[in-house]
């Protein structure tokens, strides 16, 4: 069979976190050859692309130590001493290795590529620590960290040359071993375990492995720090886990675009590094029905692929029900996560990484080409970085246009749209990037600052509008745009009152008091909101499905439509998002994703001078629940 397609070079891949269906975590040491066999004859009859498998760390470095009256402690293999061998002085049992080996055989055999998680210390909610080092802190303690460089080395110096390895990674969630006091610890171990896989092969990428990193210099695991040191960011995007992602029923839109925004998140702070969501799930049917995790499962993989991700992995491959043993024997929803069921049976989720790698096969492509990205969104200091970043990438998706992030202390790249939502407290940005920003707007570029209570300096001589007064305090604002009859109501937590001294003002709250304003400023414009709705509906229940959904998309589409900026492709619905990707001057291919289990009549509309040429996949005027359109349009002759 044929090999999966290159991972290195940013192809897309699909496919599963894996453990063997008989045995799950135990399955080295409750070793089935024929079960793994078929295991991967399964997966790749089904075809998935790629396998990220975990050496789990004891089973291959199962060091025991022996304390000895005369020469202190030291190290053996199972109680055994360490044999003279390069494997014994590295402490690996060659017998697992073997094992593992069988394993990337079968995945060669069957057109499959692995990622291996090195360090698998953690795993499903439970540790994972050789005895000799269980007492240590595996991310900090030297010796701790000495024989994982030493079972790196030799694992990746033994597997590097087959075929089926794609690439490396850290281990498991390793920001789980251990509480860390800051952010050098964690730089310091990513930078021994990433230095001895690099060691020993400089040709494989080094992915990161990690979850839930962060913005804030105060907390230990920074993306930042992962970018610098590995090849390929990670995220591990489950809406039960993540703050704000499960507000309304899990195949709707917070949900399903919830990995395209983490990972979009950690690429674009990261430098441009690429993400990829290498655990994605439902967490089982206590949380939703098969059908509707199939049918998030949809949308996440046309979602993913459309915004310049490297790919998307389920976890994971079979369910885990019949297992009697921790974690599957503590924690229900560790139990029936698969794409398969232990019988063999597909599940819909199965179902759906089957057709869509199908659907990309039957594409005259599997890698799209860069999407077009219209607005800079800058995150700033003293506020809560994902909630203002889930908010302003949903609100631009249903608004029509796509934006990426930067940190607002990051250099200013060059855009004719600049956001930064929901800033809080007093140290909001810095004196030097606030007026490299404004001499973008001077320049020509538009700005839109939405707030709670953050504060900038200059503000009136440069918003024109003066605070009257503000304090904490918690009320309902209602306010319209263009003194429209349709109103917007918000719960607030801080009260700001303003006066416009020289900007136009766009809304205004029920007293009369602006709450949406404009000044030209140079060549450019300024836009002010005085309200943090990103933030607010990031923390706000069916702020963007079903009865209690306000249309707050209306004011990014405003900002977006009185910009100038013209997308190629309108459409009404704001539940269906749309990317272009040039293929030339002349040529754009254009994927249009239903985030929402209603079946969405788009209304779709081209710019004068635009036709669609072909539909690659299925129909742009009118998309099937949690499904999508892949059209390519062109120039009118």
């Amino acid at each position: 069979m044929k090999m999966a397609k290159n991972f290195e070079s940013g192809t897309f891949v699909t496919g599963c976190n894996y453990w063997a269906s008989h045995a799950g975590i135990y399955m080295w040491r409750d070793w089935s050859p024929e079960t793994v066999s078929a295991d991967l004859e399964l997966m790749g009859a089904n075809h998935l692309t790629m396998l990220r498998v975990f050496p789990l760390w004891p089973d291959f470095q199962p060091l025991t130590a022996m304390i000895l009256p005369s020469s202190g402690k030291m190290m053996y293999l199972n109680e055994e001493p360490l044999p003279d061998t390069e494997a014994g002085r590295a402490g690996v049992n060659e017998e697992m290795l073997a094992r593992f080996r069988f394993l990337a055989d079968e995945a060669e055999k069957n057109g499959i590529r692995l990622i291996v998680g090195l360090v698998t210390g953690w795993m499903s909610g439970r540790m994972f620590i050789p005895a000799a080092l269980e007492s240590l802190n595996p991310l900090t303690d030297p010796l701790s960290i000495k024989w994982q460089v030493r079972f790196v080395r030799y694992f990746v110096k033994q597997m590097k040359d087959h075929p089926a390895i794609a690439a490396w990674d850290l281990g498991n969630e390793c920001n789980c071993l251990e509480q860390l006091e800051n952010n050098n610890q964690a730089w310091n171990w990513t930078y021994a375990i990433a230095s001895a896989i690099r060691l020993e092969d400089p040709v494989r990428p080094v992915v990161s492995g990690m979850h839930s990193l962060h913005m804030d210099c105060k907390r230990p695991w920074q993306i930042a720090d992962q970018a610098e040191l590995t090849d390929i960011l990670t995220t591990h995007p489950y809406p039960l886990f993540t703050p704000h992602c499960n507000r309304e029923p899990f195949d709707t839109l917070r949900n399903t675009l919830h990995a395209t925004v983490e990972s979009c998140l950690y690429s674009d702070l990261g430098g441009g590094k690429p993400c990829l969501p290498e655990e994605v799930g439902c967490l089982g049917p206590m949380i939703c029905s098969e059908a509707r995790a199939g049918a998030y499962l949809n949308s996440a993989l046309f979602s993913c692929w459309a915004h310049d991700l490297r790919g998307l992995l389920w976890w994971c491959a079979f369910d885990q029900d019949h297992l009697k043993y921790p974690p599957y024997e503590w924690v229900a929803l560790e139990r029936e996560l698969g794409l398969f069921r232990a019988d063999y049976s597909a599940k819909p989720v199965g179902r759906v990484m089957r057709k869509f790698n199908q659907v990309l096969d039957a594409m005259p492509f599997r890698q799209l080409p860069k999407r077009r990205i219209d607005a800079v969104c800058l995150l700033t200091a003293g506020q809560a970085h994902w909630d203002a970043a889930l908010g302003s990438f949903v609100l631009a998706k249903q608004a029509g246009f796509d934006l990426a992030f930067r940190d607002a202390e990051q250099p200013l790249p060059e855009a004719g749209l600049y956001i930064m939502p929901s800033i809080r407290n007093y140290n909001v940005i810095t004196a030097r990037r606030y007026h490299e920003l404004l001499a973008r707007v001077e320049k020509g570029a538009k700005l839109l600052v939405t707030s709670g209570n953050g504060m900038l300096q200059p503000f009136e001589s440069v918003f024109g509008l003066r605070v009257d007064y503000s304090h904490e305090d918690q009320y309902q604002e209602t306010f319209s745009i263009d003194g429209v009859e349709e109103k917007l109501t918000l719960p607030l937590k801080f009260r700001q009152k303003l006066l416009a001294v020289d900007a136009e003002v766009l809304g205004s709250n029920e007293s009369g008091d602006p709450m949406l304003a404009r000044r030209s400023y140079g060549e450019g414009e300024l836009w002010f909101l005085n309200i943090p709705i990103e933030s607010i509906l990031a923390e706000t229940n069916g702020a963007f499905y079903g009865a209690n959904m306000q249309p707050f998309y209306r004011i990014y589409r405003k900002f977006f439509h009185a910009a100038g900026v013209e997308r190629l492709i309108e459409r009404e619905n704001p539940a269906v998002g749309v990317t272009e990707h040039p293929l030339d001057e002349n040529s754009v291919l254009c994927v249009l994703v239903n985030y929402c289990p209603e079946t969405a009549l788009t209304g779709l509309k081209l710019v004068p001078g635009w036709e669609i040429a072909e539909a690659l996949y299925g129909d742009a005027a009118e998309i099937p629940g949690n499904d999508a359109a892949v059209i390519r349009i062109r120039r009118t002759p």
